[in-house]
């Protein structure tokens, strides 16, 4: 069964004007959210900037947020790392917390062959009970899991449950899914293939739409999965817009901005993230508008 279905957001971390973790702010996101059909909290991913909390705050974030949550719908721990020990670490702190599963992203900057990521997901899982989803993002890391690794570690590694495939490539999940034969969930990592991953049997999304669309979000994956196709493809396409525009700087700078442009107040980004160029912060806020999240 899978950890969960729909729409998962991959939570941004607020801040305070010191930089230091706004955590009542964070408690706001999170009631935001189970009150707009998020199925799923993915606490200290990308778009949390989890790359620049120390590994205390980290913690934090995720303790929190699973007290906060308090089992009302799955939250999943991002706490992946280039170091494998460093992944245990996190992941073994966080089962502690009581967090439902691990989001782990392939290693980054000294990236891995394939050889390499069977041992570390390997290594990782095995010092957890807890579900994990691997988490695919070439353009990030560098590192590609071709669909016979990831298959191969769900098969044989009894804890690794899912991935959350942001290659890009529909043609890669396409052959994943073949490969696996129900062995694995997949998710969307990319909210503009929300619609072409469920259609060659994804599960849902880990998602960064759902940040200032949740209901949107999370209704676009019920219409597909109870099967109003035409209906999720309408949405998924009347989406385009703003998703460009939420990458049209690198992730979280322009959802954190749309976030505040929302009034919620969650703060600055760290460095090394920028403040948006204005040219798109009016990009930003045309998609917007017209997606109906600005009046």
């Amino acid at each position: 069964m899978a950890l969960f279905t729909g729409s998962g957001v991959a939570i941004i971390t607020p801040f305070n004007e010191d930089k230091s973790v706004n955590f009542d702010k964070l408690g706001e996101l999170i009631e935001f959210h189970i009150a707009n059909k998020t199925d799923s909290i993915i606490i200290c991913g990308t778009t949390g900037e989890a790359s620049t909390l120390t590994h205390e705050e980290h913690l934090a974030c995720i303790e929190y947020t699973v007290k906060k949550v308090n089992k009302r719908i799955p939250v999943i721990a991002g706490t992946g790392s280039n170091c494998t020990e460093t992944a245990i670490y996190l992941s073994t702190e966080a089962e502690k917390y009581g967090a439902d599963g691990l989001l782990i992203v392939t290693p980054y900057y000294n990236k891995a062959t394939q050889k390499g990521l069977i041992e570390h997901f390997t290594e990782i899982a095995n010092s957890v009970s807890l579900p994990i989803i691997m988490y695919n993002v070439p353009g990030r890391t560098g590192c590609n899991m071709l669909p016979e690794t990831a298959v191969y570690l769900a098969k044989n590694v009894k804890n690794i449950v899912g991935i959350k495939e942001a290659s890009g490539n529909i043609s890669q999940a396409a052959k994943l899914m073949s490969l696996a034969d129900g062995c694995i969930d997949m998710y969307s990592g990319n909210d503009d293939q929300i619609i072409p991953i469920l259609s060659v049997g994804g599960v849902g999304v880990i998602s960064v739409l759902a940040n200032v669309a949740p209901v949107e979000t999370h209704d676009m994956c019920e219409a597909f999965l109870t099967g109003n196709v035409a209906k999720a493809t309408k949405m998924q396409l009347e989406a385009i817009e703003l998703v460009d525009a939420l990458f049209c700087e690198v992730n979280p700078i322009p959802v954190k901005t749309a976030v505040n442009m929302m009034g919620m107040e969650v703060g600055p980004l760290r460095r090394p993230l920028s403040p948006m160029e204005p040219k798109n912060v009016e990009v930003l806020e045309k998609a917007m508008r017209n997606y109906g999240i600005l009046k």
